[in-house]
């Protein structure tokens, strides 16, 4: 079981959500999110328990080492587990850039969750951490993932495309789009004249 206890992680609260640290109730919801064949359909898997819960480790170590990482996001109306967002540095990514991500439970989607939990992220991004910008990446044909994107406020940089170094290179998600968001941008998208 993951460790998820003394690592400081701080609570946001939106209209519908709160994105807070993990808890060992959180574990096996995931574990189904991730086994769900839809939602890991643009990932290069679906994963065991034992992998969603090694993920869940990474993502507390991130809180731990750099101060910011991925949140569980829980529905504010019931308490229920709806999935994760926020920030961190890829490892397989083209730079050093902080990426604003997200997957959620099959179950939460079409209801705006993703993009009210990621526009926190990115607002605790810029206001926080003070990031110059922010990113973020998916495969190609992720249409649903892409237009999350757009609604933050992001827009495609068609010179950041990549291919995925650690997919073989027939693998037909290897191709990945780069959108980008620069916190000027944000900041007048945020507070028009």
């Amino acid at each position: 079981m993951p460790d998820l206890q003394g690592v400081p992680v701080p609570s946001l609260v939106t209209a519908r959500l709160v994105l807070r640290g993990w808890l060992p109730g959180d574990l096996e919801p995931f574990a189904s999110l991730n086994a769900d064949p839809e939602v890991t359909r643009f990932l290069p898997a679906a994963l065991t328990p034992s992998e969603s819960d090694a993920l869940v480790d990474r993502f507390v170590d991130h809180w731990r080492e750099d101060g910011f990482g991925l949140w569980a996001v829980e529905r504010l109306q019931d308490g229920a587990f709806l999935g994760f967002t926020g920030l961190g540095v890829p490892a397989w990514a083209p730079g050093p850039e902080t990426e604003v991500g997200w997957r959620f439970a099959r179950s939460a989607w079409g209801c705006g969750y993703a993009t009210e939990a990621a526009r926190a992220a990115v607002r605790f991004g810029f206001e926080v951490l003070d990031l110059p910008e922010v990113v973020s990446y998916t495969t190609t044909a992720n249409e649903r993932s892409r237009r999350v994107m757009e609604r933050l406020g992001l827009t495609r940089d068609p010179t950041g495309d990549f291919l995925h170094p650690r997919l073989a290179a027939d693998h037909p998600l290897r191709p990945h789009v780069t959108y980008r968001l620069s916190r000027a941008a944000w900041e007048q998208a945020v507070s028009p004249p």
